[in-house]
């Protein structure tokens, strides 16, 4: 298996800052095509802090910065929130799903971030034994870029999200067992990147963010940043002396 490092690293969020990271990528990148909605992604909503679900953070390997993320929510944590406004099929129903939201990358960053995040996506899921993937698309460009990867369409017409402000949808799926053997058989571009190649900078199992434990978080880390300006400035008169 071939190993690929990367100038960036992929994490589950586990802190309260990491959450506020994804939020400003999110607000950036929603907000550029919906500026109403701007405000609105900028801070955690209640499914961020519910618990229930598990947001990735791509961030620059040598600056810390935020550079993308996505949130996958499980079906086997309670109702998906497309399922408030979309039935899926019957054929879908005893099956465990998985929701793809909040994929953001910023503008200029690396290509493969968004693969990568995608890849996350997908290896959390086949790691909590998930069989479908769900999602909604607006643009038809990027409906084109997930038939691409393997995924088919669910609805003739678009569908208000109601978690999405209202706006039209379109609804798609992925079958998350059979895409290894489907990609292979059909020599996929992308096989090789998803199965054949081992990427250390991917971590899927970190610690998830807590609410529960978010705020004794920041605590520590201002009580830390706290007593390095302490130190030094103890350091400075020390030296003056």
């Amino acid at each position: 298996m071939e190993t690929m490092t990367l100038s960036f690293g992929v994490r589950p969020i586990a802190s309260d800052w990491a959450l506020a990271d994804a939020c400003t990528v999110r607000a950036k990148c929603y907000g550029h095509h919906l500026p109403a909605l701007k405000d609105t992604y900028a801070a955690p909503d209640p499914m961020d802090e519910s618990g229930s679900c598990t947001s990735f953070l791509a961030f620059d390997k040598l600056s810390g910065a935020p550079l993308g993320t996505v949130r996958v929510q499980l079906s086997t944590l309670g109702p998906l929130m497309l399922e408030s406004s979309y039935e899926v099929p019957e054929w879908m129903a005893p099956r465990t799903r998985a929701e793809l939201t909040r994929l953001s990358v910023l503008p200029g960053a690396d290509p493969l971030v968004r693969l990568m995040l995608w890849k996350a996506g997908y290896y959390y899921c086949l790691a909590n034994q998930i069989q479908c993937m769900v999602i909604g698309a607006r643009r038809p460009a990027l409906i084109r870029q997930y038939q691409g990867l393997g995924f088919e369409l669910l609805t003739d017409e678009p569908v208000l999200f109601a978690h999405a402000g209202g706006l039209p949808h379109s609804v798609l799926w992925f079958d998350v067992r059979a895409a290894e053997r489907r990609w292979f058989e059909t020599d996929h571009p992308l096989y090789h990147f998803m199965f054949t190649t081992h990427h250390p900078d991917l971590d899927l199992f970190g610690p998830r963010w807590r609410p529960d434990v978010a705020a004794a978080q920041s605590a520590a880390r201002s009580e830390s940043v706290a007593g390095a300006v302490s130190s030094e400035v103890s350091s400075q008169r020390t030296s003056i002396a």
